[in-house]
């Protein structure tokens, strides 16, 4: 058992808050899904906000919380103006207010002349930590130093620019005993999800706002992907892209192990560099993988085999690591835009024009092609737009003749118009002279470029339907079961839902 115990005890929610009334309404919030909290008592505005909040914890006698006390000054990444004694102060008070553990810094012991820390008055437990928000420090001489110390657990919080610093530091977690892993970053995601399995005595998630770059909600990592319950049995999958922050893969597809109660774990993994991630992939043991902009192509050279028609458009979107680690490719975009259109349109005969010429734009090529659809390329590259149309026995239209020329369907397929940048479209809206428009954007619902083809008229077709329609062939591919379609297609539905009214409100 380590320092904080077992199961969703090793899930730190992450307490953060201008007053001391919003910060008490977070940690009720906290204690639905962890008896873990972290006070971060520097974001609190005040020294008087800070009293509040101590003595509403000293009087709330909440039994079986573990409460972590943290006072981080602007020099350290934190929100303190403070100077080292007011930290200190502050640590005491918590101390004396229930706060079990504190995380102090190594710096502020430096400062102090590594003055020894049990002569400092400060709560019962101490967690020495590190945090670099620059770069993956070196971690044996990071260590080294912290070990000096007479401390209950220690912590190194750092930048991942990427998955293999990711990877050092869960390999050092695995290594120390007592020791906090926090790969920091977008990059490091999926690393601080798996840092409990791979023996980090805590990780941390914040109750509302993000307290560091590359968090997950605490909701997230207690219900979506399950942290505390991650083990070595566990099979990973995940999502592979840049950008791929806006993905709602994760919620798709852990919906479908929970339903199904698969031993599972899908994770979003930033992939700026194809070869930094595939070098993980061996002792993270990914059991397979969904690709998506800009790898769809360059992933081909990586792989041992492929599906002949995925092979034949050039481009994969889902990918199976076989028993002997090599990789084996698949296409389930393909059936995605069939699935989506087919209930629109008869598709044999129809003039299609499709918008971009991608690793998606590949595959609807294909597809459209095979369904007998008379099939049109415009693209920002023309180089592209032609290879694509010889390829499936289509033309090339150039962009000035799109407002001249009629099709029953545009299709676009490039990610202009995804969220966060949401209020562009990649075409104008006289350059809309159609029957249907399909966006394969699915976040947000209803892109800029479907709200202007409806302006005109125009029948929709939102993305979310190729979207669910792949991402369900992908999850039957991997486990070789039926998916639970229901669920899944609720879960997602439901965030969009969510996510517009939020905005709407806005």
């Amino acid at each position: 058992m380590g320092p904080f115990g077992t199961g969703a005890r090793r899930i730190c929610a992450v307490v953060a808050g201008r007053t001391a009334a919003k910060m008490a309404v977070q940690v009720r919030a906290a204690l639905r899904d962890t008896p873990t909290v972290e006070l971060r008592l520097d974001w609190l505005r005040s020294d008087v906000e800070r009293a509040r909040l101590l003595h509403w914890l000293k009087k709330a006698k909440l039994r079986g919380v573990t409460f972590l006390a943290t006072c981080r000054r602007r020099r350290g990444g934190g929100q303190l103006t403070g100077d080292v004694k007011d930290e200190l102060h502050w640590l005491r008070e918590a101390g004396e207010a229930g706060c079990q553990w504190c995380d102090l810094e190594i710096e502020t012991l430096r400062e102090l002349r590594d003055k020894p820390i049990r002569t400092l008055d400060l709560p019962p437990r101490v967690l020495l930590s590190v945090h670099d928000f620059r770069h993956t420090p070196p971690l044996g001489r990071v260590l080294n130093s912290l070990s000096h110390h007479d401390v209950d657990a220690v912590k190194i919080a750092a930048n991942a620019k990427t998955i293999g610093d990711s990877m050092r530091l869960l390999r050092a977690a695995r290594r120390s005993k007592n020791m906090v892993a926090v790969p920091m970053g977008e990059v490091g995601l999926p690393a601080r999800i798996l840092a409990l399995r791979e023996g980090s005595a805590l990780a941390y998630a914040p109750v509302a706002e993000a307290t560091a770059p590359g968090q997950v909600t605490l909701i997230e990592m207690k219900r979506l992907y399950r942290a505390h319950k991650l083990t070595g049995r566990t099979s990973v999958y995940g999502v592979i892209g840049d950008p791929v922050g806006h993905s709602l893969s994760p919620l798709l597809h852990n919906t479908g192990f929970v339903a199904r109660r698969v031993d599972a774990v899908y994770l979003p993994f930033l992939v700026p560099e194809l070869r930094d991630f595939l070098q993980a992939v061996p002792e993270l043991e990914i059991r397979g993988f969904s690709v998506t902009l800009p790898h769809k192509q360059s992933i081909l050279r990586h792989l041992a085999d492929c599906e002949p028609l995925a092979a034949e458009i050039g481009a994969v979107n889902t990918v199976v690591v076989r028993r002997d680690g090599s990789l084996y490719g698949c296409n389930t975009d393909y059936v995605g835009v069939l699935r989506a259109l087919q209930k629109k349109l008869p598709l044999a005969g129809s003039r299609v024009l499709i918008f971009g010429a991608g690793g998606s734009a590949r595959a609807a090529a294909f597809a459209l092609a095979r369904a007998g659809a008379i099939v049109n390329i415009c693209a920002r590259r023309e180089s592209a737009a032609k290879e694509l149309a010889r390829a499936v026995g289509g033309d090339v239209v150039p962009r000035r003749a799109l407002r001249t020329e009629y099709f029953d369907a545009i299709l676009n397929s490039t990610p202009v118009g995804m969220h966060p940048q949401a209020a562009i479209s990649p075409l104008a809206r006289r350059e809309l002279n159609c029957r249907i428009v399909m966006d394969l954007i699915y976040r947000p619902q209803r892109t800029r470029l479907l709200r202007l083809a409806a302006q005109k008229g125009i029948e929709i077709v939102s993305g979310v339907e190729m979207f669910l329609a792949q991402g369900i062939a992908q999850w039957e591919i991997w486990t070789e079961r039926r998916a639970p379609e229901a669920a899944m297609r609720a879960a997602v539905h439901s965030a969009l839902r969510s996510e517009e009214k939020f905005r709407s409100q806005r």
